[in-house]
This record gives C-alpha cells, structure tokens and sequence, in this order.
C-alpha cells in the first residue's frame, strides 16, 4: 500500500484537527486535499478540537489490573452525556488508555502540569550532558530543548505513542474518538499502582 505524502498529512492535520491515520486514509481514498477534507467530515472525524471546548461531565472510572495483581491503573475519562459513557467505544477507550498507563508509567497527563523546577532541572542535565560530549556552545540550547521534547514524549500521557500503534499519540486516539463519537473527551485523572519487591 502506497504511503500519502508527509506534507500533505501535515496540512490535512492542520486543516482538520483529525489523527495522523485517519489523514493518511483520507489522502488514499481520496484524488485531491479538499476531496480529503470532505471525507474526514463525512465521516465526522475533522474539527474534534471543536468539541474540546464543551462541557464534558460525564464519564467513567475504568480499572486495569495487570496479570499477576502487583500493578494496577485507577484512570477518570470524561465525556459529555451517560449514554456515550456507556457505550462499548468508550469503555474500550478508557480501557486502553488504563493498559497506557500501566504500561507506560506517565507521570502527567500533559506538558502544562510539569512544575516549572522538574524542567529546569531535566534542561540543565542536558545541557550539562552536551557540554561535557565536546558540543559547541551555540548548539548547546537547541540539543537541550530536543532532548526536552523527547522527555515529554516519554512522562505525559497525551504525547506518548499508543501502546497498540505507535504512530498514533494518545492524544491523536483521543481525537480520533471524540470524532467517532462526537463528543468532547477528555482524561481527568489517573494514578498507577505497583507492588515492589
């Protein structure tokens, strides 16, 4: 199967707000980018960032507990009505995003919640790090803040990759299913829990 151009993927994701599958879908089914508009709005995927802004009070506390019993994921996925919060849809999504956690160990849910003292310190070891590997200091800032990318990828949640398809960020899934579902959705809250030996 061929694969669409990055950059048109791009401008359909900035265009639509959808996920980076459901852009790649559309540029293959599709002949043109407005042909792929079209498609993602048939199929009610485009614009899920307009349904971010709405109230989402509903939802459910969905539980993961890893085979075994020694690790275990509280997580709080909100929606806007009890009836998508019933749904199978839903349940699985809360389901996949408990296994995420469990899995991935996030220390977030996303960038913002970081405290201004953990990301100084993470910069400084990079920079620390580039100085002492012999790097010239005009790049040194620029390897720092890359390395800060990477480190987002890893500890938020809504920016690491799914643990059932890795081209796919958790928040691009949840996007997805906002789509789907046509409801703004959210995560409130989650906490991870491990016996250690």
């Amino acid at each position: 199967m061929k694969t669409p151009d990055v950059n048109l993927v791009k401008e359909l994701r900035a265009r639509t707000s959808a996920g980076v599958m459901d852009c790649k879908r559309a540029l293959l089914t599709a002949n043109n980018i407005e042909e792929a508009v079209d498609y993602l709005r048939k199929k009610g995927i485009a614009k899920a960032d307009e349904k971010t802004g709405r109230v989402a009070g509903e939802g459910i506390i969905e539980a993961y507990i890893h085979p075994g019993s020694r690790l275990g994921v509280l997580i709080e996925l909100r929606c806007e009505t009890d009836f998508t919060a019933r749904t199978p849809e839903f349940k699985q999504l809360a389901r996949d995003l408990a296994m995420q956690v469990a899995a991935a160990n996030p220390g977030w849910i996303f960038r913002d919640e970081i405290p201004k003292k953990e990301i100084e310190h993470e910069l400084e070891i990079y920079r620390t790090q580039a100085k002492e590997s012999g790097k010239p200091d005009k790049t040194i800032e620029q390897i720092a803040q890359g390395k800060l990318e990477k480190f987002y990828k890893e500890v938020c949640l809504l920016e690491q990759p799914f643990i059932k398809n890795s081209e796919v960020s958790i928040e691009e899934l949840i996007k997805e299913f906002i789509g789907k579902l046509r409801e703004n959705i959210h995560i409130k809250r989650f906490a991870r829990f491990k016996i250690d030996s």
